[in-house]
């Protein structure tokens, strides 16, 4: 259907006026004939005047149709293609198949697939969910069915069904996913009105061993409880066993108490089922950490500023550490915790191996360094950073942990086997940065010291597992959506009208503008023909 955007623009059809007065009044001019007597020439010019008529049609006509052309571009005119106002889009999640909350809607989905809805997976690229595959999920083979889908998991619901309104322009949409909260992240607007969706809740509650440590001859367990409505964390104290014995706690499978592989000096739980030389499971702190600090005089007041954070990061961990602050250069490295390194003297030889066994090193700039002005991003308020080391380390197999405002790092991570190098590229020092003030400082600190913590049946031993450490959790994580917050335009903002859905537009003023070019060019084609011909001798 032909429609026009602007039709008051079709006044400059109006313009048509101009070529016709044009060739009316500019005739060509009449060939002059000698004669023998001038008053022939009067009457023949009184005549001319009384004899007005049309001449050279065509080009006429060419240039009304240009002129009626751009008229009409300018009234921006569309093609309005009308949809079929019965057809729609069921988005389906994997994840909801299977679900008990599922059954009970499976006849409200087979209602709108026959009234010409089309089954969609909720992933990328929104396949379609074939006939056979939806039968079979009537006899409860609903793993098959998850894992044909082929598209795991995603954690942007919010997005996605975005990118679904802008695949399925005007076409209602009704959208199945689980409820859980973990799947809703991202920023998100009201609903638009012809989404429709439906959450389903899961009841399950699970738990997990987040962390444990020995108290005398018992064992300090931290255990995570999350359930459709909140998650909650709590100590339960069991009595140690011996090595290879099996330790029970309530609402958590069969654990076993061993050795751990990885880190020497340190015991495991691993769950009862797993391999006895497994590395998988929840390290147990069986002696504190010990934590040094050697400083130079230069270095004087950025040790008092790290003493008393990691002092106050210490109350944080599950066994006091033994902090311990050194003027006599060490010459061997705490293997079973961390050494800051304070000086600008060159580590000892051997150091860098002995890390590999377990040890942390931290390091400051060195040097004068040079002034600079940036902020350093945390998660609260921002800190400023007034100097840093004049020649930036260049470790390929560096990390960035803390960067500024430019994107450059500040708190650099090295992983050398089970241990780790740690680069400050400024110091602790209020004439360097705002680090040592900073009241964030010992949280940081402790989550550099001991990362571990909320993991489940994973050790971590860098902050590189932190990323893994969060999805873990999110694995957990049984908290639901609250229904009020999935809202509509419609009930937002009544009062708004939009476009019908039921139309797809196109427009129609590129192909016009071609014409008129196409036009203007055959315009001034004849145009010249006729001058030549005009200018060419009478034979």
């Amino acid at each position: 259907m032909f429609a026009l955007l602007n039709p008051a623009a079709l006044l400059a059809l109006l313009g048509l006026l101009v070529p016709v007065a044009i060739h009316l009044w500019n005739r060509r001019p009449g060939r002059e004939v000698a004669v023998g007597s001038l008053r022939w020439l009067a009457a023949g010019a009184n005549r001319r005047l009384r004899n007005l008529k049309l001449e050279q049609l065509w080009l006429l006509l060419l240039r009304a149709a240009l002129l009626a052309v751009l008229a009409v571009a300018v009234a921006g005119p569309v093609w309005r293609q009308q949809q079929p106002s019965s057809r729609g889009v069921v988005l389906l999640s994997p994840q909801v198949l299977g679900k008990p909350a599922f059954a009970p809607l499976r006849p409200s989905i087979d209602s709108l697939r026959r009234r010409g809805y089309a089954l969609r997976w909720l992933a990328n690229g929104f396949p379609r969910v074939s006939g056979a595959m939806w039968r079979r999920n009537s006899t409860g083979d609903s793993s098959r069915l998850l894992a044909e889908a082929g598209r795991g998991t995603t954690k942007w619901q919010w997005a996605r069904v975005q990118q679904a309104t802008e695949a399925f322009v005007g076409q209602p949409l009704y959208v199945v996913t689980p409820a859980a909260l973990s799947r809703f992240q991202g920023t998100h607007g009201p609903l638009q009105t012809n989404i429709t969706w439906q959450i389903l809740a899961d009841t399950t509650t699970t738990s997990w061993l987040a962390a444990a440590n020995t108290v005398g001859d018992s064992l300090r367990l931290l255990v995570g409880r999350s359930s459709e409505t909140q998650t909650t964390f709590r100590l339960e104290k069991v009595r140690q066993q011996q090595p290879g014995q099996r330790v029970r706690v309530p609402r958590l499978p069969p654990l076993r108490y061993q050795p751990n592989p990885v880190s020497r000096g340190n015991m495991v739980l691993i769950p009862a089922n797993t391999e006895a030389n497994s590395a998988a499971g929840v390290t147990v702190r069986t002696v504190p950490m010990v934590i040094e600090i050697y400083a130079t005089p230069v270095y004087a007041a950025d040790a008092r500023y790290l003493e008393a954070a990691l002092r106050a990061a210490a109350t944080g961990l599950a066994i006091p550490p033994h902090l311990r602050r050194v003027t006599v250069r060490p010459n061997k490295l705490t293997t079973m915790g961390w050494t800051f390194w304070l000086s600008e003297e060159a580590l000892p030889a051997g150091w860098r191996e002995e890390m590999r066994h377990g040890g942390h090193l931290w390091q400051e700039a060195i040097g004068s360094g040079v002034a600079d002005t940036t902020r350093l991003a945390t998660s609260g308020a921002a800190v400023n950073v007034f100097r840093r080391e004049a020649q930036q380390q260049n470790v390929t197999s560096a990390v960035p942990l803390w960067t500024d405002a430019r994107g450059r790092p500040v708190l650099s991570f090295q992983p050398i086997g089970h241990g780790a190098v740690y680069h400050l590229s400024t110091r602790l020092n209020p004439a360097w940065s705002e680090l040592a003030d900073n009241p964030e400082l010992p949280a940081q600190l402790l989550t550099l010291l001991q990362p571990e913590l909320g993991n489940s049946f994973s050790p971590a031993t860098s902050p590189l597992d932190q990323p893994l450490l969060d999805a873990q959790l999110a694995v957990h994580d049984q908290r639901a959506l609250d229904p009020s917050q999935l809202i509509s335009t419609s009930t937002l903002q009544p009062h708004l009208t939009t476009s019908s859905p039921d139309f797809r537009t196109t427009d129609l003023r590129p192909w016009l503008v071609l014409a008129a070019g196409l036009l203007f060019l055959l315009e001034r084609l004849l145009a010249r023909r006729r001058e030549a011909q005009n200018l060419s001798p009478a034979l």
